[in-house]
């Protein structure tokens, strides 16, 4: 930090106490909710079987993930060494306390630093998803126990139990990029692309594994139970009801934690990348220093805001009210402190720079407008919910036909309103007249970064949901009925539902956001690269060149291979688990109570099978960049990430929001009074449309749809990492034989996908 004035080490050394103080509240909350009652016999015994399946889960996860690791890590330390050392990094490592003279081992530190980063990023990654998904599972039962008693208890360990996995990832992505900032200052960026790769690889694992694992019990347990058996959500008998709430831990705890993780990684590294850029043309070190100290407000923001919620009406609405209530406070907040350290810190000539603040409050204000846009979509109290609710009338045709329209006029309003987010950063920074494009991208990573100041609520509104659904399934399960304890959690699950969809929504958009600004990176390594080696300068992607345009064309079909890939994995472990619950049904000592189901079988089909496809898909997502950029140069792989950026917005927000539709279009139909003259209820030919419904849009919400964030970021982030290799090699016999080399590993991927399913 020896280019920081004192004020400014002061302020990044706050910054990392403030990441110290977020893993604080994390365990001061997680204290509050471990002394809560747990309940029943009935209960604990529910719990403890949801638990041992989690447990098992993650396990074999690890043992899938950390071969790859070790491999991956390698691959990144010999990037560095193929390409010479930045600029930035030469006169860090020149300058005291280091004083290295020799080029050569700088580029041995940046590698060691970059491989380091990665494996830091890859264990804080699967850290905020094992240990949040162990919260929400100690969680559940202490929630359904307190909702004998009282509304609002129940809320109140459901949201402190989820916020604890929210400022986990607050706490350790604020630490990870701080403290490599604080070792290679201007040098940074290098590292912070492993640290960034590490957490974004590790996401998509968990979000394919856990989306994969929970979608395929959730389907067959509904398939057979609702449809077939007509029996209710969590009926006990239904051999797949603990798969199906271990599914929900595994997927939008484990998964979504280190989804949001890692964008809230890669906007930082985007940024400080653009930042660096800023720096070497204005020579002020403020733009990589303003970054840090908007996250360490935004994790202070969250803390204040999450222990806000309270509820004041005992009402689902009420729920939703008072989680919307702690957001705002934390928002408002938030932004008082970031205007007062912009007019004490951001000065350029003696005058206040007031451009950076606007950029990071259009991303706070885009999180709430995505927040509103996906909440009207799929809340049940919107027009689009009740429509599809209608359109049961008509069976199962209609039902999709009306959430497939929803779902994809959803992604049409969420597009353009960060296309106008994208286009406020040209106003606010266009008027430079040198490197406009990189002032403007840099408003965009800004941008982002504002987006996920409120990472600490948005997790906790995410893990909201399965704990309550959770709790629901226990309550059910245990047989309990005392205090309207049924309907208080069946309000929390729906509004769980809800914060569910709506932290989809926001996952995707800050994907798209911290995308663009990964490619603002990708074009600024390519030019700096350029620049040492004398070599014209790349001026932007022109869709015009016919190499681009069909990088662009391969780029737009990739989101589609990988969601079809994915719903194909839910589809063959659905059949399996159906197949399972079946042949357990046909028992008639457990349809008479007489015997307990062998949910461990379903858990272990469901298991295995979410491991399967981890492989697959992270060679697709891998594969892919490095094929296009050393095949058809560095112009076509800038258009094969325009065309992934745009294709997996639009996919994903479909998908996300029709399957988030449907389930609560569900859930209303459920909540209505059973009146088979009326068609109206749980029972009804209304209810079995709209549980065909859920089943189609559960491996779209909760599966392809969320997954397709974690790898539009793997793929920008292995393009950025090898972009500089891309420039300084030539299409020659070692290059070729590298390339077959990873098109036979990309086709023998896809084959894998297709094979076909057996049981365990």
């Amino acid at each position: 930090m020896q280019d920081l004035n004192d004020l400014e080490r002061m302020l990044i050394w706050l910054v990392l106490l403030i990441s110290f103080a977020g893993l604080g509240y994390a365990i001061f909350l997680r204290q509050q909710v471990l002394r809560e009652d747990t309940g029943t016999p009935a209960m604990r015994k529910v719990w403890q079987a949801i638990k041992s399946g989690a447990l098992a889960y993650l396990g074999k996860q690890a043992r899938s993930i950390i071969p790859l690791i070790g491999v991956l890590t390698v691959a990144l330390f010999l990037s560095v060494l193929i390409v010479p050392p930045s600029k930035e990094a030469v006169e860090h490592f020149h300058a005291a306390p280091f004083n290295v003279q020799d080029n050569g081992t700088i580029t041995l530190i940046i590698a060691f630093g970059r491989a380091v980063a990665f494996i830091m990023g890859a264990l804080f990654s699967l850290t905020v998803g094992q240990l949040g998904m162990r919260m929400a599972v100690d969680a559940n039962v202490r929630v359904a126990a307190e909702a004998r008693k009282s509304f609002a208890g129940a809320l109140r360990i459901a949201y402190r139990a989820g916020t604890v996995t929210g400022m986990l990832t607050d706490g350790l992505g604020l630490f990870g990029g701080t403290i490599i900032f604080i070792i290679f200052g201007k040098a940074a960026p290098d590292a912070l692309l492993g640290f960034g790769f590490g957490g974004t690889l590790l996401a998509l694992f968990m979000r394919v594994g856990g989306g994969i694992y929970t979608k395929a019990a959730d389907v067959g347990a509904d398939l057979v139970g609702k449809v077939e058996q007509n029996l209710e959500e969590d009926d006990k008998r239904n051999a797949a009801v603990i798969a199906d709430l271990v599914g929900d831990n595994v997927g939008d705890c484990a998964g979504m934690a280190a989804d949001i993780f890692e964008s809230y990684e890669v906007t930082i590294v985007s940024g400080l990348i653009l930042g660096l850029a800023l720096v070497s043309l204005t020579g002020s070190v403020q733009w990589i220093v303003f970054p840090l100290i908007v996250r360490g407000i935004g994790v202070l923001s969250s803390i204040i805001g999450t222990y806000l919620v309270r509820v004041t009406q005992n009402t689902a609405r009420g729920a939703m009210q008072a989680i919307n209530r702690g957001f705002y406070s934390s928002a408002a907040f938030s932004l008082v402190l970031f205007a007062i350290m912009t007019a004490l810190y951001m000065r350029t000539n003696g005058q206040i720079e007031w451009r950076p603040l606007l950029s990071v409050a259009i991303g706070v204000f885009l999180a709430i407008i995505i927040d509103k846009i996906t909440e009207y979509f799929t809340d049940t109290h919107f027009r689009p919910v009740k429509d599809i609710a209608k359109a049961t009338g008509g069976g199962p045709a209609t039902t999709i036909l009306s959430g497939m329209a929803l779902g994809k006029e959803s992604a049409v309003w969420s597009t353009l309103v960060i296309a106008a987010t994208i286009f406020a950063s040209i106003l606010i920074w266009g008027s430079e007249a040198k490197d406009t494009g990189t002032y403007i991208l840099y408003g965009v990573a800004m941008t982002g970064v504002g987006m996920l100041t409120l990472t600490g609520n948005n997790v906790a509104m995410d893990s909201f949901g399965p704990i309550s659904d959770n709790a629901n399934g226990v309550a059910e399960m245990a047989d309990v009925t005392e205090g309207g304890a049924r309907q208080i959690l069946a309000d929390l699950d729906a509004v769980g539902n809800t914060t569910k969809a709506i932290t989809k929504g926001v996952a995707i958009g800050s994907a798209v956001i911290a995308a663009v600004s990964l490619f603002g990176s990708f074009l600024t390594d390519v030019g700096n690269v350029q620049r040492a080696l004398n070599q014209p300068l790349l001026q932007g992607i022109n869709v015009a060149n016919p190499l681009v345009f069909i990088g662009l064309l391969i780029g737009g079909t990739v989101p589609w291979l990988f969601s079809s890939i994915a719903i194909k994995a839910v589809e063959r472990a659905a059949g399996l688990i159906v197949n399972e619950v079946r042949r357990q049904f046909r028992d008639p000592a457990i349809m008479a109570y007489e015997k307990e189901p062998d949910y461990a079988h379903a858990v272990a089909i469901s298991t295995s099978a979410a491991q399967r496809e981890l492989l697959t898909l992270s060679i697709i997502s891998v594969t892919g960049p490095i094929i296009v950029g050393l095949l058809l140069g560095v112009e076509a792989l800038g258009g094969f990430l325009a065309g992934i950026i745009l294709s997996g917005q639009l996919l994903a927000v479909y998908m996300a929001n029709a399957g988030g539709a449907w389930d609560n279009a569900k859930k209303t139909i459920e909540d209505e009074k059973r009146d088979a003259k009326a068609n109206t209820g749980k029972g009804s030919e209304r209810h079995k449309a709209a549980v065909v419904g859920d089943t189609v849009g559960d491996p779209l919400k909760d599966t392809a749809g969320p997954a397709l964030n974690p790898m539009i970021k793997v793929i920008n982030l292995v393009s950025v990492i090898i972009a500089p290799i891309v420039v300084t090699t030539k299409l020659n016999l070692v290059t070729g034989v590298i390339v077959g080399a990873l098109v036979a590993a990309f086709i023998w991927a896809v084959w894998q996908s297709k094979r076909e399913a057996s049981m365990v």
